[in-house]
This record gives structure tokens, C-alpha cells and sequence, in this order.
């Protein structure tokens, strides 16, 4: 009797193991289930932001080509029009190029001097500056926007190395690497300006409030990083872009009761357009156009994609010596050049 009970006691002591090892083993499966389920919601949020981030891209690429498009077919127009002296002095042959290398259309039927032109909504832009006499030699300011990033240590180390400065529109960036280059553009000798905070259009463009706090949060912002306060900018997308809400005067008119100056420039790379270029075409972009004036604004970029800007920096700045341009950083005695001018905004 008494090996039946202690039998029976060990059949319930295996049980209770048995049902104790399935508990714990369930336990443990829904703690790992649970762990699974979080590492996909945070792969799957990483990817929908990265996602957003590449629509936003491919939105500005499918506005850029149809502007482009547009351009091709007023490039006639311009071409016409090739006794006519754009503002500032500039030739209209062949048309002009800027708004990030793309030819500009002449539109709404008005002769280049009287209009105000855009292109693709990332730059739009107009004509500045004087025509280079012969036997003048250039002054070259190489600027960079929407750094920084990997690439902008790239070009800075380029530019050490050949003792060039330059000028560099940042946008707001609070990773301690960004941190390091914005103080390394600073002690380097090179020209801190302001793009914009966030360089999401539909934000900085919302409204004259919305385009306030973000140039405000970027300058304190940089100020608090560098120690110093920078005192020029360039509009995102330029002074003559098309895709501000806001009347672009209304923000001229802030710009200047703020004391800051705005450049916009007069000769582009091509770097910022959907069409691939090569370091060299990048190269040629340049010189093409900077033998047409004496003081020369050249907008480029340093942003996270643009590897073939630094490959093309290097024999830029080469061919640019040749051509005995001086390369300088914009600063206080720098002529604006400015696709609608500060001066015309009362």
C-alpha cells in the first residue's frame, strides 16, 4: 500500500514538473515573441522614415524633370534674345545657367531683364553679376549647401590642403560629428552661413512665422556650437524659388531687419539637378560660366550623395588657378549677388 501511495506521489511530482516546464517554457516563448515583435516595429519605423525620406526626394526629382523639360523647350527663346543684356550686364546667349546647372526658361513672355525666373523647385534662380572685361582675372566664391556630412570633411581637407577657403550654407544637424565639422569650418578659416534648420520646404515656406523660428533655431543653434554668429544665408531654393507660400519679399523684408544678407549665385555645378554628371562635366559646368563674369558664385553641394563634388573639387580648383581667378570666401566686402535684390524690397 504504502509503495502505491509513494508511486502516486512521484507520478504527481512529474506532472507538476512536466506542467511547470511547459509553463516556463511558454513563458519564455511569449517573452521572446514579444522581444521579435519589437525589433520588427522598430525595423519596419526605421524603414517607413527612411521610405519618407526617399519620396520626398523622388518628388523634387519628378518636379525637377518636368521643369526641366519646360526649360528645354524656352531655351529657343532665350537663345533669341541673345542682344539682350540681363541684369547686372550678363549676356543672354545661350541662356544662363543656375538653379543647380539646369538651363533656365524665359517665361511668361517677358524679356530676361523683366522677369524673375525659376526652375527646378530645389533652386530656382536668375541672372547676377558683371561681365569679366578682357584681361580682368575673376573673383571665385565656391560655396556648398545642405552640409553637413561625410563629404564636407572631404572637401575641407581638399581645401586645406591647397590653403582655399570657402563658404559653406549649413542646414541644422545635432549629431556630435555635424557638431565637430560646423566648429572645424569655423577654425579653418572658412565662411559659416545659414541654409535653414530643417530644409524641409513645406515647413520653412509654411509661413513668415515658420520661416522665422527656423532661421532663428539655426542661427542660436550654431552660435551655441561655434561661438560665432553667422550673419549670412542663402534662401533654400534660392531668393526666386517657386515654392514658397509666402510672398518671398515679405521674407526679404525679415532678412534684412535681422541685419543678415542673403546670396544666392550666378554659377552652378550641376551637381543638385536628376541628371548624373561626372566629376569632370561638374568641372566644365563651372568654368564654362565663370569666364563670364568678375565676381562668380558657385553653387555646389556637400550633402551625404555628393561623392562626384569632391572628386571634381580638386581639378576645379586647379583649372581655376590656370585661369587666375582668386578663390575667396564670402564676407563682408563680398558683392550680393542676388536674383531679386534686397535693394528693390522697400
Amino acid at each position: 500500500m504504502e509503495e502505491k501511495v509513494a508511486s502516486g506521489l512521484r507520478e504527481q511530482q512529474a506532472r507538476r514538473k512536466r506542467v511547470n516546464r511547459l509553463k516556463m517554457f511558454m513563458v519564455v516563448g511569449v517573452v521572446i515573441w514579444i522581444l521579435v515583435l519589437t525589433v520588427l516595429i522598430a525595423t519596419l519605423l526605421v524603414k517607413v522614415f527612411f521610405l519618407e525620406e526617399k519620396l520626398n526626394e523622388a518628388l523634387i526629382s519628378k518636379e525637377e524633370i518636368t521643369q526641366v523639360h519646360d526649360e528645354k523647350s524656352a531655351g529657343s527663346r532665350a537663345e533669341s534674345a541673345s542682344d539682350v543684356v540681363l541684369d547686372g550686364g550678363a549676356s543672354a546667349e545661350g541662356g544662363s545657367q543656375a538653379n543647380d546647372g539646369e538651363q533656365l526658361p524665359v517665361s511668361d513672355g517677358l524679356l530676361p531683364e523683366e522677369q524673375t525666373v525659376g526652375s527646378v523647385p530645389e533652386e530656382g534662380a536668375a541672372v547676377d553679376g558683371n561681365i569679366l572685361e578682357e584681361g580682368e582675372h575673376p573673383k571665385v566664391y565656391l560655396t556648398f549647401d545642405d552640409g553637413p556630412s561625410e563629404n564636407t570633411a572631404k572637401i575641407l581637407d581638399i581645401l586645406k590642403e591647397r590653403n582655399i577657403k570657402a563658404t559653406f550654407f549649413v542646414i541644422g544637424q545635432e549629431d556630435e560629428e555635424s557638431k565637430a565639422l560646423y566648429r572645424r569650418i569655423v577654425d579653418e578659416g572658412h565662411t559659416l552661413g545659414m541654409h535653414s534648420f530643417s530644409h524641409k520646404y513645406d515647413v520653412i515656406y509654411q509661413s513668415l512665422d515658420a520661416f522665422k523660428e527656423d532661421m532663428e533655431h539655426l542661427q542660436s543653434y550654431l552660435e551655441e556650437v561655434t561661438g560665432v554668429t553667422p550673419t549670412i544665408m542663402r534662401f533654400p531654393g534660392g531668393s526666386s524659388n517657386k515654392v514658397s507660400n509666402v510672398n518671398i519679399e515679405e521674407l526679404i523684408r525679415y532678412v534684412k531687419e535681422r541685419g543678415l544678407t542673403y546670396y544666392d549665385w550666378n554659377v552652378v555645378s550641376g551637381d543638385a539637378t536628376s541628371q548624373v554628371y561626372t566629376p569632370d562635366e561638374l568641372v566644365a559646368n563651372v568654368m564654362d560660366d565663370v569666364v563670364k563674369y568678375d565676381t562668380s558664385v558657385v553653387l555646389m553641394h556637400d550633402s551625404s550623395a555628393k561623392a562626384t563634388t569632391v572628386d571634381a573639387l580638386l581639378p576645379m580648383i586647379d583649372q581655376l588657378q590656370e585661369l587666375g581667378a582668386e578663390l575667396l570666401p564670402i564676407d563682408d566686402t563680398t558683392k550680393p549677388i542676388q536674383h531679386i535684390k534686397a535693394e528693390d524690397v522697400e
